[in-house]
Formats: structure tokens, C-alpha cells, sequence
């Protein structure tokens, strides 16, 4: 039990060697008492047929149910129609441990694996990918540990059928999981925020901004009850401005305090970057940008990622993980994340917003701005001449 009980730590719980490190202390440790299995869509006839069929909007299929105790290490999921038919925001996926009637994950199952909204593109970190063609390959390798049986779930919610939907999900089976092996949570949330004053009030072009220390009207990543550790988020800003978003700081609470136990100096700091968002995607393990606007400015949609592999966020009995929407929350975003963590036990996450609330907002682009413009130089009196400023 020695051999079982550090490889399940070292494969679970740890996350502070560099991942190289961990692959081979995994591939060269001999393991005793584990089997590996897998479920996946198969055609059980022996014909090619290796799918589900036929999803209908508004159902609810399982497809993956197991008891005793073991560990999921691997997930991958494609489905038809592809997402410029078939919006993978409006497709759910739950997954619940240990016998629970409530899932530890609640998600659609395009953010959940790193595509925002209902677009595909390639993505690429060390637990999630979205592979080719064009993103339609969702795959994770998330630790996902249960000691008294698992049950992932998918909920059609697109208003239209899913033709066929391909999975496997390789776990690997053991008698007993390890003391203290924690349970892997992940949870979606949306929100269309507003500046705090009704003014877009950006870099101080207004005057001066109401300080913020205590995170009130902050955007919430996560909110957990509980002991843990964080490990990650996807981050999903769409901006109707082509004015910087992220002057926000990230402010994280830890058990309990009134204060931020972390506090950070601007979003892209959060994300490892400097300077703004890059004007290409750019991918790594453990952070990068997925995807990138290519409108004006920072107007439209982009896709940030940090994974908090090498340096998890650890926490007792709560956490609560916040971001300002634009320097003391003035801007208006059309914002979504999943965050992801580790408790000691299955616990269930809040309500995910439904599919109403999780469209993504109309489109800007600069035939909007041309007619702001136009409402702007008939404000002035419609000179002919007027340049802007």
C-alpha cells in the first residue's frame, strides 16, 4: 500500500514538482493493486458504429457510471454537429463522486475544456486541451479521484440534437483510494458586469475612481466551502470597448478574512503577461492566451488561462477567488470562467447560470462605432470637419 498511496499522492494531491518531474516519477514507479480501465462509446457489436446517437435537446445522458474506488486520469469527447452548428455552451456536463445526488463539476462542456462561448479554436496546457481540427477535440487529464463510485453526466440544452457524440473516459481502478485524497471540483460562472458609478471610467479618464479593498462588486471566479487547494481557472472576457480590460486586480480571500490573502497589481499580471494581451494566441502548460481578439483594440473576445499546477492555493476553510472588472470594477464586461480545485471531500458546487443567461453577447464592430461616431458628430452640430477630440 506504500507504492499505491505515493503515486495517488504525488498523482492527486501534490502538484508542487514541475510536471516533468511528476511524469517520471509516474512512469518509472511500479504499481501494485491498479487496473486500467476505460469506458468509452464503442460500438458493443463489434460494428463501427462507436457513438452515441441522437441527443435530444432537453436530454440528459450518462456516460460514465462505475462503483468502487479509483482514479480518472483521461477524457476525450467529440460530438456532431461541429460547433458552428451545435454550441457547446449549451451542452452540460456534471460529474459526481462517491455516491452523491449533487455534482463536484457543473459546467458546459466547451469552457470547461478551454472553449469560450460558442466558438472553437485549438488550445493547448498541460490538464486541458482542444485539439484538431479546429478545436473539436476536447480532452482533459485532470486527476480526478472516487472512492465509492463516479457518474459523469451530459445534458443536451442547445434546442437541437446531438447526431453523435463520441467519448472515452481510462480510469485507473484500485481496492482503496489513499487517506486524504482529494476530490476535483470545477465550476462555471457568467456574469454581465457594470461600472460601479455608471462610468466607464478607464485609466482615470474622468477623475478619480472610488478606491476598492474590499472586492464587493468584484467578478466571482470561485466561492468554496471547505479545505483544499485551487488549481486553476479558463477566463472568458468578451469587451465592448476597444479600451484596455485589464487593469483589474485579482483579489483572493482565504478562509474567511475580511482582506485579501493575495492581492495582484492588474489582470494580465494574474496571467503572467505584462503590458496588455498579446496581439497572437500563445500557449503554455501552465498559462497563456488561447484565444485573442483581432478587432479594434481589445474590443471583442478573448480567452486567458492559468493553471496553478506547480504552485496550487491552498486554503482551510474557505476561498473565495475574485477579480476586478476594469480598475475598481468601472467597466462593463461580458465575462465567464471555470475555475478548478481539490477539496478533502465531494462537496456540491452552486447553480450554474441557465442557457439564457449564458448567451454571449451581440457582436461589436466597426460599423457600430462608425454610428456612435455619427450620434457623437450630431451632438456637436454636425460639423463636417470634426475630428474626434
Amino acid at each position: 500500500m506504500r507504492s499505491l498511496k505515493y503515486i495517488s499522492i504525488v498523482l492527486v494531491l501534490a502538484f508542487t514538482l514541475p510536471l516533468h518531474a511528476q511524469e517520471m516519477t509516474m512512469l518509472t514507479q511500479i504499481k501494485k493493486g491498479i487496473k486500467s480501465k476505460r469506458v468509452s462509446s464503442y460500438d458493443q457489436s463489434g460494428d463501427n458504429h462507436d457513438n452515441l446517437q441522437n441527443i435530444k435537446t432537453g436530454e440528459k445522458r450518462t456516460i460514465f457510471d462505475v462503483k468502487g474506488a479509483g482514479i480518472i486520469n483521461h477524457i476525450w469527447i467529440t460530438m456532431a454537429p461541429e460547433p458552428r452548428f451545435l454550441s457547446r455552451n449549451d451542452v452540460i456536463i456534471r460529474m459526481y463522486w462517491d455516491g452523491n445526488n449533487y455534482p463536484s463539476v457543473e459546467s458546459p462542456i466547451g469552457p470547461f475544456f478551454g472553449q469560450g462561448w460558442q466558438e472553437s479554436y485549438l488550445f493547448t496546457s498541460a490538464p486541458l486541451l482542444a485539439t484538431p481540427s479546429d478545436g473539436n477535440g476536447m480532452v482533459s487529464y485532470f486527476a480526478m479521484p472516487f472512492a465509492k463510485g463516479a457518474r459523469i453526466e451530459i445534458e443536451n440544452q442547445s434546442g437541437k440534437d446531438i447526431k453523435a457524440f463520441y467519448f472515452y473516459v481510462d480510469y485507473a481502478e484500485m481496492k482503496k483510494l489513499p487517506e486524504n485524497t482529494g476530490r476535483f471540483h470545477a465550476w462555471y460562472n457568467k456574469q454581465l458586469t457594470g461600472s460601479v458609478d455608471s462610468i466607464e471610467n478607464e485609466h482615470w479618464m474622468f477623475g478619480s475612481n472610488k478606491p476598492n479593498k474590499t472586492g464587493k462588486d468584484n467578478y466571482v471566479i470561485a466561492d468554496i466551502k471547505g479545505k483544499g487547494h485551487f488549481v486553476g481557472v479558463n477566463y472568458y472576457v468578451n469587451s465592448p470597448t476597444p479600451y484596455w480590460y485589464g487593469e483589474g486586480d485579482d483579489m483572493i480571500f482565504i478562509d474567511g478574512n475580511d482582506t485579501p490573502a493575495l492581492n495582484g497589481t492588474g489582470t494580465e499580471d494574474y496571467f503572467n503577461t505584462s503590458w496588455g494581451a498579446p496581439k497572437t494566441p500563445y500557449s503554455t502548460p501552465y498559462f497563456g492566451y488561447a484565444k485573442v481578439n483581432n478587432n479594434i483594440g481589445f474590443l471583442g473576445k478573448t480567452h486567458i488561462y492559468r493553471f496553478n499546477i506547480a504552485d496550487p492555493v491552498y486554503f482551510d476553510n474557505s476561498f473565495r477567488f475574485t477579480i476586478e472588472h476594469g480598475s475598481n470594477n468601472v467597466l462593463t464586461l461580458d465575462l465567464a470562467s471555470v475555475a478548478y480545485w481539490y477539496q478533502d471531500k465531494a462537496s456540491p458546487v452552486p447553480q450554474i447560470p441557465d442557457a439564457d443567461a449564458r448567451k454571449p453577447m451581440p457582436a461589436i464592430g466597426p460599423g457600430d462605432i462608425h454610428r456612435w461616431r455619427n450620434e457623437w458628430r450630431k451632438s456637436k452640430g454636425n460639423d463636417p470637419k470634426l475630428w474626434g477630440n
